[in-house]
C-alpha cells in the first residue's frame, strides 16, 4: 500500500507489519504513545504495534524478530535499520508485586486498552482506516488513518488532562512507577494530571512500593534531562514524591529558579544540582549527594560530577577572591565550572558575571587556561630523578608556576624543580 510522503522509516515498517498481519486476517493497529504524539503534532520516539495474533505468529511472520517477552507477548520486529514492537492485544491478571501482572491473558483491543496506565497512552490507529471516520474533536488529524478510542483518551489530549484509565488507584496500585511516569509525562506534554489521577498518586502510590531504586533512577534521569524538568520538580514536591524518590524528608522548594536557568541540553549532573540548590540544600563540599546516589543510583560519573558541580559552586561563593592565580585557572579549565557559574549567576548575578570577566582574562595570558604542562613524570625519570611520594607535589607547583607565567620552557621547569629538591 502507498503510504504518505512524510512517514518516517519507523511509520513505515509499522505501516508494513500491520499491513502483513491484516492480509493474514489479522487485527493490527499502531498502539500507545506514537498515535499520542502524532495527534499532538510531536514527532514519536518509536511505534509500536498491538495486535490479534500471537507471539509465536508474529514471529513466524517476521523472520527477522526476536521475543523480549513472550509471557506478556511482546516481539520486536526489525526492518528498514528500525526496530517495532509488536505486542498481542491482553488483559493483566493481578499485580501482587506491584511491578508486572503475575498473569495475562490474550484477548481483545477493548481489553488491551482497559488494562494501559493513561487514557491519552491508551489509544489505537488503523494507519489504513478511512480518514473521514475520525472522531470530530482530535487535536490534530493524523499523519494518515482513522482514531479508534475506546476510553474517552481523544477528549482528555484535546483538554490537556492526563488520567488514569479506569479506577486510578487500582492503575497507581498495579505499578507504583506509574506515578513517576505521569508526573514526567504530565510535565513533557503541559499537561494537568487529573484530580482523582492525583489523589492516588498522593494517597498510595508516594510510597513508591515494590519499585526498585533503579528503576526509580532512570526515570527521575529522564525527568531532569528534559527541558521540562522545573515542572516536573515542583510537580513531584506537590504530590509528596520527594521523600520516596530522594530519600529526603518532605520539604518546600526555596524555588524552582535553578532549574528553570538550565538550557534544555544541561548535562544530569548539573540538574541534579539546581535541583538541590532550589530545595535549598547546601553547596561547596555537601554531603547530600552520597545520599542522592544512593536514592538515585547514579553512576560514579554522575556522581562525581555532582559533586564537581557543587564544590564549584561553593569555591565561586567563597573562595574565588582570595585563590591565586594558577588556583582560578585550575578551577575555571574544569569540566563543570560553566555549570557551576550559571547556577551561581541565579541568585548572585553579579558575583557571576564578575568571575566570567575574571576567566575571560585569566584565559587571554600566554598560557591560558590549561596549557600543556612543561614537565611531566617521565621527564623527571629520564632526566635521572628518583620517583617518590613527593613527586606528584613538585608537579603541581611546576604547573602552578607555568600558569601563573613565571616559567616558560622545560629548562626553567627543570630548574624549578630542581630547586624543590626532588632528584636523588
Amino acid at each position: 500500500m502507498a503510504h504518505p510522503a512524510g512517514d518516517s522509516p519507523a511509520r513505515t515498517l509499522a505501516s508494513e507489519i500491520v499491513s502483513c498481519l491484516r492480509g493474514r486476517g489479522h487485527v493490527a493497529y499502531f498502539a500507545g504513545g506514537c498515535v499520542r504524539d502524532e495527534l499532538l503534532g510531536l514527532p514519536p520516539s518509536d511505534y509500536d504495534v498491538a495486535t490479534d495474533a500471537t507471539p509465536d505468529r508474529v514471529r513466524g511472520l517476521f523472520p527477522r524478530s526476536s521475543e523480549v517477552g513472550k509471557c506478556f507477548g511482546v516481539v520486536i520486529v526489525q526492518g528498514r535499520g528500525e526496530v517495532v514492537e509488536v505486542a498481542t492485544f491482553r488483559s493483566d491478571g493481578t499485580y501482587t508485586d506491584s511491578r508486572r501482572p503475575d498473569s495475562v491473558t490474550f484477548s481483545t483491543p477493548q481489553e488491551d486498552a482497559r488494562r494501559r496506565d493513561f487514557t491519552v497512552n491508551a489509544l489505537f490507529l488503523d494507519p489504513f482506516g478511512d480518514v473521514a471516520s475520525n472522531p470530530g474533536d482530535l487535536p490534530r488529524r493524523p499523519l494518515s488513518g482513522c482514531v479508534i478510542d475506546l476510553v474517552g483518551g481523544v477528549a482528555d489530549l484535546r483538554a490537556g488532562v492526563l488520567r488514569a484509565v479506569g479506577d486510578a488507584a487500582q492503575r497507581l496500585a498495579e505499578d507504583h512507577l506509574r506515578a513517576l511516569r505521569a508526573v514526567r509525562l504530565a510535565s513533557k506534554l503541559g499537561f494537568q494530571i487529573e484530580a482523582q489521577t492525583a489523589l492516588a498518586i498522593s494517597r498510595d502510590a508516594a510510597a513508591l512500593r515494590g519499585v526498585s531504586r533503579e528503576r526509580i533512577g532512570e526515570e527521575v534521569h529522564r525527568m531532569m534531562t528534559h527541558p521540562s524538568r522545573a515542572a516536573c520538580a515542583k510537580s513531584l514536591a506537590a504530590l509528596g514524591l520527594l521523600a520516596p524518590v530522594l530519600g529526603l524528608d518532605q520539604r518546600a522548594a526555596v524555588s524552582w529558579d535553578h532549574l528553570a536557568s538550565l538550557p534544555g541540553e544541561a548535562p544530569y549532573p548539573a540538574t541534579l544540582a539546581a535541583w538541590g540548590l532550589d530545595l535549598g540544600l547546601p553547596d561547596g563540599e555537601a554531603e547530600w549527594p552520597g545520599a542522592w546516589r544512593r536514592s538515585l543510583c547514579l553512576s560514579n560519573h554522575d556522581r562525581d560530577g555532582l559533586g564537581a558541580v557543587l564544590k564549584g559552586a561553593g569555591t565561586i561563593r567563597g573562595a574565588w577572591p582570595g585563590l591565586s592565580v594558577a588556583g582560578r585557572k585550575r578551577l575555571a579549565a574544569g569540566p563543570w565550572f560553566e555549570w557551576a557559574r550559571l547556577l551561581i549567576g541565579v541568585r548572585t548575578p553579579e558575583l557571576s558575571a564578575g568571575v566570567a570577566n575574571d576567566r575571560d582574562r585569566l584565559a587571554a595570558t600566554p598560557s591560558g587556561l590549561a596549557p600543556v604542562p612543561l614537565l611531566g613524570g617521565d621527564d623527571l625519570v629520564a632526566a635521572g630523578w628518583q620517583p617518590g611520594p613527593r613527586f606528584k607535589d613538585v608537579l603541581d607547583r611546576v604547573y602552578d608556576a607555568q600558569l601563573e607565567e613565571k616559567i616558560r620552557t622545560r629548562a626553567e621547569a627543570l630548574e624549578l624543580a630542581a630547586g624543590l629538591g626532588v632528584k636523588g
